[in-house]
């Protein structure tokens, strides 16, 4: 199901080492079922066509928003027990590390799905929880969290590198060499990165910013397609000299590749 296309010639051809094979996951967003699904997959690709080295590198965002956060975290630990795998923190994660820290971060990590978080941990906060029943609820979370989710959140990193690709979150800020970048732009930036033209040495694979379908720029590729509303989990495999990317909808896949260069 893996298909490949050609793109116009640039520069040279954007790799990764020889013999190593990347899937990188977008944001999941609590949509275990489709985690689940597309991990199928890919063990149906290993299966049918071996590497000596398969990388798994997932972009962050693992909960909130979506029904099943808590079982996204277990496939991904049981993953990371069977293969090579590379976790990255999303801006989510850090929300959730922050209540956790400071119970009065609670109103900014509700706005954007942590009530889902909680209820898939079965706490059911009230709907508007004064600075008491803050702390309680983070109490709560706190002594619900499995070890491994803690180990879990507790390595997640800040970006990976791998041939002439770089792994992140976000994205980038312009005018900043990559070994140099922010925390709050890996985790947080939009605009400044999203409207860029500038090479940044290598090709940025992001998530953060949903669009309906995985979207091949010169200089990134954006790989969040908005699971937790579409139904569509994006992994983009990138492989010797091609570059392949696989949308797996609800309804089905939508496969398409190309091929990218620097």
């Amino acid at each position: 199901m893996w298909n490949a296309l050609s793109a116009r010639r640039r520069k040279r051809l954007a790799r990764v080492p020889q013999g190593m094979r990347v899937y990188a996951v977008g944001d999941v967003h609590g949509r275990a079922d489709l985690l689940a699904q597309l991990l199928s997959e890919i063990d149906a690709d290993l299966k049918e066509h071996p590497v000596p080295r398969a990388a798994h590198i997932f972009l962050g965002d693992y909960i909130d928003r979506g029904p099943d956060s808590r079982q996204v975290l277990d496939l991904l630990v049981a993953r990371s027990q069977r293969h090579e795998t590379v976790f990255l923190k999303g801006n989510h994660e850090v929300l959730f590390e922050e209540f956790l820290r400071n119970p009065e971060r609670f109103a900014a990590w509700r706005d954007v799905g942590g009530v889902d978080t909680l209820r898939s941990y079965g706490i059911r906060p009230p709907p508007n929880p004064d600075a008491a029943e803050q702390v309680m609820l983070a109490r709560q979370l706190a002594g619900v969290l499995p070890p491994a989710h803690w180990q879990f959140l507790r390595s997640l990193r800040r970006s990976f590198s791998c041939g002439d690709f770089f792994f992140v979150h976000a994205g980038v800020r312009p005018g900043v060499p990559l070994s140099q970048q922010a925390d709050q732009d890996l985790f947080w930036i939009r605009d400044e990165f999203l409207n860029s033209e500038e090479r940044f040495g290598k090709i940025i694979v992001h998530g953060h910013n949903p669009v309906m379908d995985v979207e091949f720029h010169s200089n990134r590729i954006n790989i969040d397609t908005g699971a937790f509303v579409t139904g569509r989990l994006s992994c983009l495999r990138i492989e010797s000299d091609d570059a392949l990317f696989n949308v797996h909808c609800f309804a089905g896949p939508h496969v398409g590749a190309r091929r990218l260069f620097l």
